[in-house]
């Protein structure tokens, strides 16, 4: 793994060194003291980068998969016609990688994707195999980008000028490759001209807020300030919020959204005032297979992140028992509306999640 200090207008979240056959990310967990770029090109590297948190956020980690598996196929010393060796070796790494995080589903998602292409390539020698799977990765880094410029299309139709608008965790640039899923229609508004008030959670234990959204938005020239998480209903109260929106890691056929642990708060809070709360995220999110919340799994976190990280010393007695979910389920009925690429989903979302997939289907 190498790892260099960069720029971050200079820089995007997830590519594709071609010059060094590398997956090349931003090492979030180094941000906001200082912006490190990573270079890996192994099944371990990337595996780490993953389970980590070197990258996050659901479209990232698919990019990064994706990424990650063509370069890492890329060296695989196979002979031009053995194929099965190839596809054992692929299948081998994409096995792997998955186990990296069980609840973002763009991480299968992305995989299946670059599986499917060594399957429809089975006729082709190695060589042009791996040519394949570099060409679909770049094009699943490419359509994130457009996906998440028509998120942020739709999104901001959503808005006013001027309103206060509160986020959990980052669904941003740092999420995704550029513009992000919530914060979408914050940079496509500023772009446009448009003055949003952003109020950005902390959100604990792993602090993606106060780190990432807050850095990003900033950078962005955004109006941003950040408040810990137990103090959303005071500034919902105050009027200073006009809405919500957040990311998912996973969307249930039934509208239950899986996102960063804290987010269904945010939304009982949201309903309780009045306020609408909405999702943003690109229809690779919406599980159909997946038919309420319930069936998601949800990743449980070493306890030092509560304990221990971000402090100068430790935060709660040696050994003491630590419940540290890193995701929870927001109910379908707390949620406004879903932004997607493709169009905005309103309840009933059995209906209109079914009617934007099928939509997907016929482009």
């Amino acid at each position: 793994m190498i790892s260099y200090k960069a720029n971050y207008k200079d820089v995007t979240t997830v590519d594709f060194n071609k010059t060094k056959d590398a997956l090349l990310i931003i090492d979030q967990t180094k941000i906001p003291n200082e912006l490190v770029m990573l270079e890996l090109d192994t099944p371990e590297e990337v595996y780490e980068a993953i389970k980590n948190l070197r990258v996050r956020g659901a479209p990232a980690i698919g990019d990064s998969a994706a990424i990650g598996i063509a370069v890492i196929a890329n060296k695989f010393n196979c002979q031009n016609d053995h194929y099965d060796e190839f596809l054992s070796e692929f299948t081998k790494v994409k096995n792997y990688l998955a186990s990296s995080r069980p609840t973002a589903v763009n991480l299968f998602w992305a995989l299946d994707c670059m599986a499917e292409v060594v399957k429809n390539n089975s006729d082709k020698t190695v060589p042009e195999i791996k040519a394949a799977l570099i060409k679909k990765a770049e094009q699943i880094r490419t359509d994130d980008i457009e996906m998440s410029r028509a998120i942020g299309e739709h999104g901001l139709a959503l808005f006013k000028d001027g309103d206060g608008i509160l986020t959990h965790c980052n669904a941003g640039e740092l999420a995704t490759v550029k513009y992000g899923t919530a914060l979408a229609p914050i940079h496509l508004g500023r772009e446009k001209g448009y003055n949003f008030k952003v109020y950005s959670d902390e959100t604990r234990p792993l602090l993606q807020g106060a780190r990432l959204t807050a850095f990003e938005l900033f950078e962005d020239g955004i109006d941003v300030t950040v408040m810990c998480d137990n103090m959303a209903s005071r500034a919902m109260k105050e009027g200073k919020i006009n809405a919500v929106i957040v990311g998912a890691d996973r969307i249930a056929a039934n509208g239950d959204v899986c996102n960063k642990i804290g987010t269904s708060g945010v939304a009982i809070l949201a309903k309780h005032y009045g306020i609408p709360f909405y999702v943003a995220a690109p229809t690779s999110t919406i599980d159909m297979a997946t038919a309420s919340g319930n069936d998601i799994p949800i990743e449980e976190r070493n306890p030092d992140e509560v304990t221990e990280m971000h402090y100068v010393k430790r935060m709660a007695p040696v050994g003491v028992n630590v419940y540290n979910p890193a995701f929870d389920v927001t109910d379908a009925e707390l949620v406004t509306g879903i932004i997607t690429e493709l169009g905005v989903a309103y309840p009933p979302y059995s209906k209109s999640l079914s009617e934007i997939m099928k939509k997907k289907t016929e482009q």
